[in-house]
């Protein structure tokens, strides 16, 4: 395993196919028996070793069968195609939790439970994070298109806010949850919509979470 130190500090959102709250936070099984997901990553400070992750951003998108934990999944990554060569290894080796201490944070977890690690997307990324007003929008032009926004009272139809507390959470310790539609065209397809989503701003560490 390599020893190098790496952090990302920044908010970022997930899309997944269950049912909003999704039942993977409450350690159970998921909503149709499969995972699907999108995970946007927005860096506002990082390092991967001496790499400087500053200002970029990243995208990973799963597929398992069944749980997470039943393995067998798949992932793609796509990195922002302003990184250097430097920088695009580093953050495909950060998705991957490379050097993280194992089971110590949700990258090492859905890497390890991943059989197939498809080689990651070069491209633009057009990525909004609106953590307080819980909308987000991420567009990878030809591959992927996400839209995130708040949850809303089905009888009255004003936003509804709920957060998700996690003290020993592997990717947050407090998550705003949300609806989220994504269509995804890359090596793993993705297609579900009124779905859950939660926007998490945390420090995810080759340690762990701060």
């Amino acid at each position: 395993m390599s020893e190098v130190d790496w952090a990302i500090k920044g908010p970022h959102f997930v899309n997944c196919n269950c049912d909003y709250g999704c039942p993977c936070q409450f350690a159970a099984l998921p909503t149709d028996g499969t995972c699907l997901a999108v995970v946007a990553w927005r860096i506002d400070e990082g390092h991967f070793g001496d790499v400087s992750l500053d200002g970029l951003v990243a995208v990973a998108t799963y597929a398992w069968p069944g749980a997470i934990h039943e393995g067998n999944g798949s992932m793609q990554s796509i990195i922002d195609e302003r990184a250097d060569d430097a920088q695009r290894e580093a953050l495909a080796a950060v998705l991957r939790g490379e050097g993280a201490e194992q089971g110590s944070t949700m990258l090492w977890i859905y890497h390890a439970m991943c059989e197939t690690v498809h080689e990651p997307i070069i491209s633009a990324i057009d990525l909004m994070v609106d953590f307080d007003n819980r909308v987000g929008k991420l567009s990878v032009s030809g591959v992927l298109e996400t839209t995130i926004e708040p949850l809303k009272n089905i009888v009255t139809g004003a936003e509804h806010r709920v957060r998700i507390d996690l003290p020993v959470g592997k990717e947050f310790n407090v998550a705003e949850v949300a609806s989220g539609t994504t269509k995804g065209t890359g090596a793993v397809p993705l297609d579900f919509s009124n779905s859950h989503a939660h926007f998490a701003d945390s420090v995810i560490t080759s340690k762990g979470i701060e």
